[in-house]
């Protein structure tokens, strides 16, 4: 993504958490992990003016001190406030998952089906959308959304964040349009530090495998090194055995599973009931005798993910989503 920056004379406005527990489930919908460069803002001699930068659809977008913004995912909508900017509206999931500031923000519909009509009577002067496909294995992708939007004269930019590194592309987006570089090092450099350092205690002498797994009642998936909690797996030097045998991406195999034997099987559930989603995978598992023997259930390394930190985008504590997995892998 590039980003410049137009002066112009208006002044533009300005502890571990982490749970692992016993059990199994997934995070988000994996992506091919190629997102666009870090953006970087060419140099200006003064704060103000409009911000113009390349989305991740690769279209330009210019914005000018917005301050009707709408969000139409709930990262992106806590991504926005920690960049130092308002909403008035976000998809329903910023409420329900994510402390959202904004006092008078509405609701515009569910993120994978946002309400058109809702997002424009709001009167918004930018509107935050995701190119990405979302975790509940269903297409999220919004840019259906554009055309309309476009017609209104609403400026609107999509972005698809899947790693921290797309995330922290993301966060320097939102704060050179708010002019809070201070944010940036705030929720972006500081928290790329601590995960640097969490990577560099990685043993070098060791590379354990894993299973990483969403399981929710209808079913259970298996992620790739292309997932969220996924990618942070590989930063921490864990062997992903559906890298090595693809065909589990779209058909869990037990069979397959027992014979790879992971060192560890990570699950993070899926959904808005954990244990329907545990008994589904449980029910799958417990019914071969064989699952049992794995080295990861012998050795306790069967566990259950914190959803707050590997299902929803864990934005200024990712570095508490590292050292969680560094704990449960290396400690």
């Amino acid at each position: 993504m590039t980003l410049t920056k137009h002066l112009l004379p208006t002044a533009l406005a300005a502890s571990l958490a982490a749970t692992l527990l016993l059990g199994g489930c997934a995070s988000g919908q994996p992506t091919d992990g190629s997102g666009p460069a870090q953006a970087e803002a060419q140099p200006s001699a003064q704060q103000g003016g409009a911000v113009t930068f390349t989305d991740d659809t690769g279209a330009e977008v210019s914005v000018e001190n917005p301050q009707r913004v709408v969000a139409c995912m709930g990262s992106f909508a806590n991504i926005w406030e920690l960049a130092g900017g308002t909403l008035v509206g976000a998809s329903d999931d910023a409420f329900d998952s994510y402390d959202i500031a904004s006092a008078d923000a509405q609701k515009v519909g569910d993120f994978s089906n946002p309400n058109l009509e809702a997002i424009i009577a709001l009167e918004p002067d930018f509107v935050i959308m995701t190119s990405g496909s979302g975790g509940r294995g269903g297409d999220s992708n919004q840019a259906d959304l554009k055309a309309a939007l476009d017609a209104s004269g609403i400026p609107v930019a999509f972005f698809e964040v899947t790693t921290f590194d797309d995330y922290l592309r993301m966060l320097k987006t939102c704060t050179d349009i708010t002019g809070r570089a201070d944010l940036y090092e705030q929720n972006g450099q500081k928290v790329a530090d601590e995960i640097e350092a969490i990577k560099a205690k990685v043993p070098a002498d060791k590379q354990p495998s894993a299973l990483l797994m969403t399981t929710f009642s209808g079913g259970t998936r298996v992620q790739s090194s292309s997932s969220m909690t996924g990618a942070m797996l590989a930063d921490l030097g864990v062997r992903n055995l559906a890298d090595e045998n693809k065909s589990l991406l779209k058909d869990f195999s037990l069979e397959s599973v027992i014979e790879m034997n992971p060192d560890f099987i990570l699950v993070v559930p899926m959904g808005n009931d954990d244990a329907a989603a545990m008994k589904n995978l449980e029910e799958a598992t417990a019914a071969n005798p064989a699952w049992s023997t794995l080295s990861a259930v012998q050795g306790d390394h069967y566990l259950t993910l914190d959803k707050e930190l590997f299902l929803y985008k864990p934005n200024a504590r990712w570095a508490e989503s590292y050292q969680a997995l560094y704990d449960a892998l290396y400690a």
